[in-house]
Order: C-alpha cells, then sequence, then structure tokens
C-alpha cells in the first residue's frame, strides 16, 4: 500500500504513515486499538505491576518493570517521593489508568 499523502510505501496494516505521519484508510477506532496493541503483543501483567509497587515501590522497581525507566531512577533516588508517589502510582494501578513506557494499559491475566 502506498502513502496517499507523500507516496511512501507502507505495511497494508498501517494506520498512520512513518514518513508523513498521514493517517490511512485503516484508521478508525477498532483498528487505532489493535495497533496499539500489537506494539505490545504480551503487555506487562497487571498483578504483577501490582505487587512489585506494593513490596518494592520505594525503588522504583514496578516502574523498571513496565520500561518507565527516569521515573524509576528519580524513585529511587527518593525512595518512591517519600512513599508519596509509591502510594499515586498503586492507586493508579489499582484503578486500571497506569500506563507502561509505550503508552499501553496493563493486561490482566
Amino acid at each position: 500500500m502506498f502513502c496517499t499523502n507523500c507516496g511512501a510505501q507502507i505495511d497494508d496494516k498501517a494506520v498512520i504513515c512513518v514518513k508523513c505521519g498521514v493517517a490511512t484508510r485503516n484508521l478508525h477506532a477498532g483498528s487505532a486499538v489493535q495497533a496499539n496493541a500489537s506494539n505490545n503483543p504480551a503487555g506487562y501483567d497487571w498483578l504483577t505491576t501490582l505487587l512489585l509497587c506494593f513490596f518494592l515501590g520505594t525503588f522504583g522497581v514496578h516502574n523498571f518493570y513496565t520500561k518507565k525507566t527516569g521515573i524509576a531512577i528519580f524513585q529511587l533516588l527518593t525512595l518512591g517521593g517519600c512513599g508519596i508517589w509509591v502510594l499515586v502510582d498503586f492507586i493508579m494501578i489499582l484503578t486500571e489508568s497506569y500506563r507502561d513506557g509505550n503508552g499501553n494499559p496493563l493486561v490482566r491475566r
């Protein structure tokens, strides 16, 4: 398939053109969710992240696990923002509003 804007050859399942960023005809509500999930098909486990946050959250281990390295290092140096940041992350994980480093939601298995 070719981009309608720049003419670059793109994958048939592409949602946007990687060269110019214009949406393809594949873009609609259902395919956007599928494309986001295909970036990380396995996903990061919700329960694992919750337990890591509960037991090792002051060291930012749950953020290292979900590939949020910058935040994880900051939590490690500040001991989880003196516990406040860990509490906020724990509540976000419980309410399923926590995202991994790629912006994908955690997966319940």
